[in-house]
């Protein structure tokens, strides 16, 4: 093989690459719109997460918010209602997810359905897990917490489905303090 015929397969090899890599840049150029208007418009993402001042909320009061387009429950609880959610034993709870329908979620316990340690703080979707009606609050139903008047749910002071024909607890969105009075949803 001669040195000329080395350098032309050299060339062609460039020709080739540079060739490909032009197409593949204009392919991306022409998709790239096609996937970028898939992509959450600048509204929806603002409602990704919202900040809430809780610092007019006072002890055995709610505050109801709306996020994406649902209502939030932000309630701070007495410490009788703190004590009565910690009293109840997760096998009398109506909420038995997971494979084992006798085991209780352990989700459902009241430390891990609130935001502080004491517990004083409960978030939760204002959704009634049934049809989605938005239940009453403010002590309603037979357990002092939730009442769903569409179908008759009642809800304990923790958000748990305690009676009526709602399959789970009311969900508990993410949330966290960001400082003392603000609490961050999503």
């Amino acid at each position: 093989m001669s040195h000329a015929e080395d350098h032309a397969g050299t060339r062609r090899d460039f020709l080739y690459y540079a060739t490909a890599g032009a197409g593949a840049v204009a392919a991306g150029a022409a998709v790239w719109p096609l996937v970028n208007q898939m992509n959450a418009s600048a509204d929806v993402r603002a409602l990704a997460s919202i900040f809430v001042d809780v610092s007019g909320v006072a002890v055995g009061t709610q505050l109801t918010v709306k996020w994406r387009g649902k209502p939030v429950f932000i309630r701070r609880r007495t410490p009788q209602e703190i004590e009565a959610a910690r009293a109840v034993q997760l096998t009398e709870l109506v909420d038995a997810k997971g494979e084992n329908a006798n085991k209780p979620d352990a989700d459902a316990s009241d430390a891990n359905r609130t935001l502080d340690e004491a517990g004083e703080w409960l978030v939760m979707l204002g959704v009634c897990t049934h049809l989605g009606c938005v239940p009453l609050g403010d002590g309603a139903g037979d357990f002092g917490g939730w009442f769903c008047p569409c179908h008759g749910s009642h809800y304990d002071t923790a958000g748990r489905i305690r009676k009526g024909p709602a399959p789970r607890n009311l969900d508990v969105p993410v949330a966290q303090f960001t400082d003392a009075n603000t609490i961050k949803l999503g």
